[in-house]
This record gives C-alpha cells, sequence and structure tokens, in this order.
C-alpha cells in the first residue's frame, strides 16, 4: 500500500533488487507460500511518524476525491435501501450533504490510512511472511475502528440528508442532538462496525494480496492503472458480500427517533419477515458499481499520493546526504 520499508514493499520493490540510499536490496518472491508475500535481506530503518504522515496526507486526498466522484450513485443506494415496498426513487438532489459529508471524510480517511500504514508495517515485522493477509486483515480492521469514531457521525448525517429530513448538515447535527441526544450521532454505530470492520479488512486484504501476486507474475512495479484495475476489483467483491450488512447498517442510521427497529438482529428479522431475504440485498447494484468504482479511483489516487511523497523524501534526503558530506 505505500512506501514501505520492511518485508512487505507495496511500492519500490522490484522482483530482483531494491535500491535504497545507494545499496541494493535483495528481494525474494516465495512462490509456494498459501499467501503472496515479499521478503528483503536488508531494510531501511522504519519512520513512523513519516510513514503516519505520509497515510494522513494520502487517505485524506483519496478519500475527498472518491467521494466527491461518486456521491449521487452513493445517494442513489442509500435511498433503495431506505425504501420500503415500492415506494419510488426520489432522484432529486444527489449532492444533498456532500459539504457536510467532505468535512468527515477527509479526516475519516486520513486517520484510517495514518493508522493502516504504520500498523501494518508493525505486523508485518511480527508475523511469518506466510501470515502477511493476516497482518493485512488486522490492520485493516484497527484502521477502521480508529476512523469510525468520525465515520459514523457523518454517516448519520449524510444518510439523513441524502432521505431528504434534514436541509442542512448543521441543522441535522443540532436537530439530531435535540431529539436524539449525543448519541443519536452514533445511531447504527454496532451495525457500521459489523459492515465496516470486515470490509475494510478484506478489501485492504484482498487489494495488498492482489498487487504482491501481480508484481511477482509480471516482475515489476505496478502502474497507475493496474493498482486502479485492483483496486475497483477488490472493492466491487468486497462491496457485493457486504451488501447486506450494508442494509441493516442503513435501516439503524435513518430510523431517527422512531425506534422502529430495537437492534441489528431485530431489524434483520423484520426486514426478512415483512419484505422477503432478498430485501437484505437492496441496493447491490449501485453499491458494487459505487464501490468498484470508488476503489479504482481511491487506490489509485493513494498509490499515486504515496509515489509522490516517497519521490519527494527521496529528494530531501539525498539533498542533506550532499550536504552533510
Amino acid at each position: 500500500m505505500g512506501p514501505l520499508t520492511l518485508a512487505l514493499d507495496a511500492k519500490n520493490c522490484s522482483p530482483s533488487s531494491h535500491r535504497s540510499n545507494g545499496k541494493i536490496q535483495n528481494v525474494q518472491f516465495n512462490p509456494k507460500r498459501f499467501f503472496a508475500s515479499i521478503s528483503t535481506q536488508e531494510q531501511k530503518p522504519f519512520d513512523f511518524f513519516r510513514t503516519l504522515v505520509d497515510g494522513v496526507i494520502a487517505g485524506g486526498t483519496a478519500g475527498v476525491v472518491v467521494e466527491t466522484a461518486l456521491y449521487p450513485i452513493d445517494t442513489i443506494k442509500t435511498r433503495l435501501q431506505a425504501a420500503q415496498g415500492g415506494g419510488k426513487i426520489n432522484l432529486r438532489g444527489l449532492y444533498s450533504g456532500l459539504t457536510g459529508n467532505l468535512a468527515g471524510v477527509l479526516p475519516a480517511s486520513a486517520v484510517f490510512v495514518g493508522v493502516y500504514e504504520p500498523t501494518k508495517q508493525k505486523l508485518l515485522k511480527l508475523f511469518p511472511e506466510k501470515f502477511s493477509a493476516v497482518a493485512h486483515l488486522t490492520a485493516g480492521a484497527i484502521g477502521g475502528i480508529a476512523a469510525s469514531l468520525i465515520r459514523v457521525p457523518t454517516e448519520v448525517v449524510k444518510q439523513r440528508m441524502q432521505t431528504r429530513q434534514f436541509a442542512s448538515p448543521p441543522d441535522a447535527v443540532r436537530l439530531i442532538i435535540s431529539k436524539e441526544g449525543f448519541r443519536g450521532l452514533y445511531a447504527g454505530y454496532r451495525s457500521f462496525l459489523l459492515r465496516d470492520l470486515p470490509f475494510d479488512a478484506i478489501e485492504f486484504c484482498i487489494y495488498e494480496q492482489l498487487r504482491i501476486g501481480y508484481k511477482m507474475a509480471a516482475k515489476r512495479d505496478l502502474n497507475d492503472p493496474e493498482n486502479a484495475a485492483i483496486g475497483a476489483f477488490a472493492g466491487a467483491l468486497t462491496g457485493a458480500i457486504t451488501t447486506p450488512l450494508d442494509v441493516i447498517k442503513t435501516r439503524l442510521m435513518v430510523q431517527g427517533s422512531t425506534n422502529q427497529y430495537r437492534g441489528v438482529f431485530d431489524c434483520v428479522q423484520a426486514i426478512v419477515r415483512e419484505e422477503g431475504p432478498p430485501a437484505l440485498l437492496k441496493g447491490i447494484g449501485p453499491r458494487v458499481l459505487w464501490i468498484g468504482i470508488g476503489g479504482s479511483i481511491f487506490f489509485g489516487v493513494l498509490e499515486s499520493t504515496k509515489r509522490f511523497l516517497s519521490q519527494r523524501h527521496n529528494t530531501s534526503d539525498k539533498s542533506l546526504d550532499k550536504k552533510q558530506e
């Protein structure tokens, strides 16, 4: 995923060698592992602060770009999932709540990637090479937990705006707190974690493992279109798998003070009883399309931004080395 400096280098590794500060690092691919893995014989020191800052910048940039580009699809998906029975879907105001959502998406994406990158690198050092997928899964879940503190209030306001319950994000926040208390901003928190923790873990694991495997097959670094294509596949597949969880999360978040559902299990039972099991797949088309395209944009922008930052760091380090000489 980023400018890694340890066993898994997702950007700068080549199949045979890796150059860093004038030294050659041998990189070995082990095709016999069940999960893809990369090992290095010589590694640069792990710079936690630099990795954290780079992740924050790259994650925030990617999050804002993808959210702005695909917000209308997300709005349609939300209205499909919130609709009960055969109600018609209103296609007006597809950008309702975008401004307020971006105010949450930027820090949430920054926090997620900022936590994910250093956590992943630490875990890759601790785990054996054959368990690199476990490191990716765990890092994705930890990043998701950290980002959920920002994501959930943002998601609640966004979906209330998308279903046209409020006129503006400030009004939404004020009225939600006045009617439901501060806890109202975290409506559906458990269902959000139920959806997002496995989603984050699975998506990033699939993406990382596919990138490693592709690099092994191609015996070279990946370009932006290839990163985008892998991101699209990982996003679409994960989006399809987690659609029922997304439906449950949406219903719990948009119910407001009506308390139609008492929790996750009650929500599932009510949906199946009143609308049938297929209702748990409502919005799967827009969701897969949205997350597939979103994965393409997000990971493409993410890798491009991290490569840019890495190149700037390399240039800065070389200049510093020359001054010291």
